[in-house]
């Protein structure tokens, strides 16, 4: 791979983090629940407010690295520290987003679905193309790698437990700090889990080819 195409791939990445930012954000402005990934850091959002939605997904995401060098221990790639400028830059995407839609009326359950459509269509266009990227992964899904290769189970069946831990984590979180109500956790996160994955297969569909050609 020739430094050119390699600055192009790191280039796409960051254009791919931003559109996972947006997407997030209009999940969270439509108040029916986010991704699974970023329901721990939404739930302490509601918490603390005076740190905002992106800035716990750094904090999140710091989490899930030490927790890869907990797991990998000698065997942890330095370069996999290049997690931290880009869960630098996926957090004030983030919250660019959240300034972008801050807007948006949201008062009608209608409205608030529609957010959510259209952030998981957003949120799955980003996340496909830092898989064409192919240069890092995010925090999560490095930390899913990393525990497949370590129980040598498949990455898909790892991934779906780990989602449901984050959504489990969210939850219990939830019911402790705020009395037995569960905050930031509804209906949006189950279909933001059941949908995004296909709708990522769509998009590779669509638009793998030709970005990889232009890549080249």
């Amino acid at each position: 791979m020739t430094k050119k195409e390699l600055m192009k791939r790191y280039v796409l990445f960051i254009v791919g983090l931003f559109f996972e930012g947006v997407g997030v954000a209009f999940t969270k402005h439509g108040e029916l629940g986010v991704s699974p990934i970023s329901s721990v850091a939404n739930v302490m959002n509601s918490l603390i407010p005076s740190l905002s939605l992106g800035t716990w997904l750094l904090i999140w995401n710091c989490l899930l690295l030490a927790a890869q060098i907990l797991i990998l221990r000698r065997d942890f790639q330095l370069i996999q520290l290049l997690q931290i400028p880009l869960s630098v830059l996926f957090g004030a995407f983030t919250d660019l987003g959240m300034r972008m839609v801050s807007g948006i009326p949201v008062e009608m359950y209608g409205s608030k679905l529609l957010m959510l459509v259209i952030g998981i269509f957003i949120l799955a266009f980003g996340i496909e193309l830092t898989v064409i990227a192919n240069v890092v992964l995010n925090s999560g899904e490095a930390l899913v790698k990393d525990i497949s290769d370590k129980v040598k189970k498949p990455f898909g069946n790892v991934k779906v437990a780990f989602d449901i831990s984050c959504v489990v984590a969210a939850v219990v979180l939830s019911l402790i700090f705020f009395h037995g109500k569960i905050i930031g956790t509804r209906e949006g996160t189950i279909i933001s889990a059941c949908c995004t994955g296909f709708v990522v297969k769509l998009y590779a569909k669509m638009i793998s080819r030709p970005v990889n050609t232009m890549l080249a």
